[in-house]
């Protein structure tokens, strides 16, 4: 991991294993499916449901600041305490999570690298007692919106060409050949992608094991599609989980400036009355440069 722009973002299972009775780390499971910490979790763990806590579901937007401060006061954090992150699904979640919190400040946020298949895989210890920490009085700074793209910037980045915009839905997604993925409810009207989006699905980025593949990996798969890190980026999905996974990638481990989640995403472009949208698949990038020329 030390080739990662900021390789201490990310721990190790091992890593894990030698800080379970750290009181100074705090590790929180985020899953797709919330019945998987029942299940059993990494000993220590608490967990985090992102449609319930994490989520505003009237605003459909983050939480506000302070049920934000409510749920790490809670969970027995305060802004010294280093947060480790892990779910299912590649951490999509988990991803998620760390992206809120570093919205609002929280300064170590660290994803355990290959998240619960890893640990799985591994034939790690699990616990299913919940624990209880002691409540602290978290305060949360002010809210860094920087790192979040709200529709105007994706409007005028469409329009302007100021900034790259990735797709990271899967192949069929971004055709418009299929609305969400297979039982997941939340969805738009309209099937494709923002035109001049490039699809770069988020699982290229990860190995067979769940873990990141290499800084050199990320480069290449990146830069095929012309992200290599000269322009600002919007990464996008269907409702912001999977575009903070690469959003991760490309901010953390790849070091790009300016990079950031369109947590609106397909679920807010795709129901828009007028919004432009493209069907099928992107136009290489190789054919953009031949016809700029």
């Amino acid at each position: 991991m030390s080739n990662y722009a900021h390789p201490e973002t990310l721990v190790s299972s091992d890593w894990v294993i030698q800080h379970l009775s750290d009181p100074k780390i705090r590790l929180v499971e985020v899953d797709v499916e919330n019945n998987a910490y029942d299940q059993g979790h990494i000993p220590g763990a608490i967990a985090w449901s992102w449609q319930r806590q994490l989520s505003d579901q009237l605003r459909r937007d983050v939480i506000p600041r302070d049920h934000f401060e409510l749920l790490l006061s809670q969970s027995g954090i305060t802004p010294d305490t280093t947060v480790v992150l892990y779910g299912d699904n590649n951490n999509w979640f988990a991803a998620w999570a760390f992206w809120q919190l570093k919205i609002y400040g929280h300064k170590d946020v660290r994803l355990l690298n290959g998240g619960r298949k890893k640990w799985l895989s591994e034939g790690r210890e699990l616990s299913t007692e919940v624990p209880v920490y002691q409540q602290t009085s978290y305060q949360a700074q002010k809210p860094d919106y920087s790192i979040r793209a709200l529709l105007p910037d994706v409007q005028r980045a469409v329009s302007s060409g100021a900034a790259e915009l990735v797709d990271v839905r899967s192949p069929q997604e971004f055709t418009g050949e299929i609305l969400a993925p297979p039982g997941l409810p939340e969805t738009a009207q309209r099937g494709g992608h923002i035109p001049g989006a490039r699809s770069i699905p988020w699982g290229k980025a990860a190995s067979e094991d769940g873990t990141f593949k290499s800084f050199d990996e990320l480069k290449t798969i990146y830069a095929s599609e012309g992200i290599d890190g000269s322009k600002p980026v919007i990464a996008y999905c269907r409702i912001g989980e999977r575009s903070s996974y690469s959003w991760f990638v490309l901010k953390y481990l790849l070091g790009y400036n300016n990079i950031v989640n369109y947590d609106g995403s397909w679920t807010e472009w795709g129901n828009l009355v007028g919004a432009p949208i493209e069907r099928g698949l992107a136009v290489p990038v190789g054919a953009l440069a031949a016809h700029a020329g």
